[in-house]
């Protein structure tokens, strides 16, 4: 029986890709189809918006799939959250949810949005923000081009989805709230987990992509070191477990091997040269897994 496995057709799209082939999976779209290819024949992928990801896999139509909680809490969708994966770059990222109105608006806070108009595409979710702030406003339904609403006084606010603000700054607008924030999330149909083979598979799928992800922004280094120098050699490196050292063939010298975050590489390296090391080796990793 195979694994039916949702794919995020949109902005989570390229990252998601990315990321599987980084944890061992090879993904191919094509731009007419939205059944992708995998190279597990186990696997049977399916493209389709993060927006209505938790209503298919709720329902049975996929065992599993890759969306935002955002779009969970805004379906309500009665799914195992299998796994959060927080990617760094492209598109994994923690995002917010944030309440915005123009930057000249008299609206300086929530409370002042009682009988106004909200434009946004996550209108449960914003609803339910509204009913906990004890505000009474009118919620409507955005198809997009959310942040041009406010500014062409179509609505008095908006709602809308942000990773660093300067989008809405360079629209001229001012945030006010946050309304909830995201993470990208791998979840799985209540029945399909409870499968002893596809919860099997959907965990292995799990393990591998988080990590891939671990991974994603750190590198290995490996040096020889002479046993004399090694006590120095090892109180420079910030290792995740304690390095893995090895005797060489040549007496007297051990080969030291690590992990650590990328960005440390160029102030490290130099130090460890002037320590001791010897044949310095830096080389990039797929997956990093305790």
């Amino acid at each position: 029986m195979k694994l039916k496995l949702g794919i995020p057709k949109g902005s989570l799209q390229e990252s998601t890709i990315r990321i599987f082939k980084k944890a061992g999976f090879d993904i191919r779209v094509s731009e007419r189809s939205y059944i992708p290819y995998i190279d597990d024949p186990d696997i049977d992928p399916l493209m389709l918006r993060a927006q209505e990801m938790s209503e298919y896999v709720e329902n049975g139509t996929l065992d599993c799939g890759i969306t935002g909680n955002d779009w969970i809490m805004e379906k309500g969708s009665s799914v195992v959250k299998v796994s959060e994966l927080i990617y760094a770059k492209r598109g994994m990222q923690p995002v917010r949810w944030v309440l915005a109105v123009p930057a000249g608006s008299r609206i300086k806070s929530a409370k002042d949005l009682k009988g106004k108009r909200i434009a946004t595409e996550l209108v449960s979710v914003t609803k339910k923000y509204l009913k906990r702030k004890k505000i009474q406003a009118e919620v409507d339904f955005s198809w997009g081009a959310t942040e041009v609403k406010a500014n062409m006084e179509l609505v008095d606010a908006i709602v809308e989805l942000t990773e660093t603000g300067s989008s809405l700054k360079a629209n001229n607008l001012k945030i006010i709230d946050t309304i909830c924030t995201s993470t990208t999330q791998l979840i799985a149909n209540r029945k399909a987990y409870k499968d002893k083979r596809k919860r099997e598979k959907i965990d292995n799928i799990a393990l591998l992509l988080k990590g891939a992800i671990l991974a994603e922004n750190k590198v290995g280094l490996k040096m020889n070191v002479s046993k004399k120098d090694l006590k120095r050699v090892l109180s420079i490196l910030p290792a995740m477990k304690r390095p893995t050292i090895s005797s060489l063939s040549q007496e007297g010298w051990v080969d030291v091997d690590t992990i650590l975050d990328e960005s440390t590489v160029k102030n490290i390296i130099p130090k460890l040269k002037k320590a001791g090391a010897q044949g310095i080796v830096e080389y990039p990793l797929n997956k990093v897994i305790y």
